[in-house]
């Protein structure tokens, strides 16, 4: 029998509630506010809301949890007809399911991340985040040695090279928690855990209230105040339903792992760019998996571990502890 890492607590369940739509949501949100531009207007806090981008299917449609295979092969044909025409690409998109008997984590080494921000550009160019505004998903801060405390980093360093001797480098996405607050918070149940543990967005569902961005104690939700702009030939055709096909203004998007990637045996890209291996990712229910041997075998802690979300994205380091700067040996000499 599997068992998964947060044994006795398990992932939220965010059953979709009977009878609820986002429709019938917005209807008691705005009463008798007349017309889909005007719901829009109502609940975004947007002020120059293009209602244009909101097409009638993608609004009525059922939620994902409740649309059959006829429904979802609709919503796709209908993305990719929008996505043809704004970009000039036929985009080859999928609904791309969770594997059975999996559970993904991610492990990154303190000891070797050296600041390069690599990882952040990657991400960006593999799922189709805006250019213009750019959205990362991935911040890395530069933190002083000698404290784990991030309100002591620094989000915009910049440096002629990299890394600085008197600091160490700790990338923030989406933890993908087995306890998210996020999916807590949402009025319209637009977003929750998969099987896999990770926390996905239906686009067409959100309603951009931002209450999850407010919730995330990690900054890893993005919301498109503007129209996202991506150039034509930088649009990554590869896509997937729940992940990184393009977005539109008024929606919130976070890291999801690369599920159009993962879920097909594939590596997330910022994995595959980082130039030290500092970063590594798979199956936790694997005991043979190298991130189930560096849970087992390496010091690893969970960022903001107080807040009880239970992350599935650890930190851990070698023999010489990028915090402090001692290798263990020297820290055992100091008594």
């Amino acid at each position: 029998m599997s068992h998964r890492i947060y044994e006795g607590h398990g992932d939220p369940v965010c059953e979709t509630r009977p009878g609820l739509t986002r429709r019938s949501f917005l209807r008691r949100g705005v009463g008798t506010a007349g017309g889909l531009a005007a719901v829009a207007a109502a609940l975004s806090p947007l002020r120059d809301f293009d209602a244009s981008e909101m097409s009638v299917a993608g609004f009525l449609q059922k939620h994902y949890k409740e649309m059959d295979a006829q429904e979802m092969e609709a919503a796709l044909d209908r993305i990719r007809e929008q996505v043809e025409a704004r970009y000039e690409v036929r985009p080859e998109i999928r609904d791309i399911k969770p594997m059975d008997g999996v559970e993904f984590v991610y492990a990154l080494n303190l000891s070797r991340c050296i600041g390069c921000r690599k990882c952040v550009h990657a991400c960006v160019a593999e799922n189709n985040q805006s250019r213009d505004p750019e959205i990362q998903y991935i911040r890395v801060i530069e933190m002083p040695r000698g404290t784990t405390d991030v309100e002591h980093g620094d989000h915009h360093y910049e440096r002629a090279t990299v890394p600085d001797e008197d600091h160490y480098y700790m990338p923030v996405q989406c933890h993908q928690c087995a306890n998210p607050p996020c999916v807590k918070v949402c009025p319209v149940e637009a977003t929750w855990s998969e099987p896999d543990g990770i926390v996905v967005i239906d686009y067409d569902w959100c309603i951009g209230c931002r209450y999850c961005e407010a919730a995330c104690p990690y900054w890893a939700r993005r919301f498109n105040f503007t129209t996202p702009k991506i150039p034509k030939d930088k649009l990554n055709p590869n896509m997937s339903y729940l992940s990184n096909r393009p977005r539109s203004q008024g929606v919130m998007e976070k890291c999801h792992f690369c599920l159009h990637r993962t879920r097909q045996g594939k590596m997330p890209a910022c994995l595959e760019i980082c130039p030290t291996g500092s970063r590594k990712f798979g199956n936790v229910l694997d005991p043979n998996s190298e991130v189930s041997q560096i849970l087992r075998t390496k010091r690893v802690f969970v960022l903001k571990e107080q807040v009880g979300t239970l992350p599935r994205f650890f930190y851990y380091y070698d023999e010489r502890d990028p915090i402090s700067g001692y290798s263990d040996e020297a820290k055992g000499g100091q008594g």
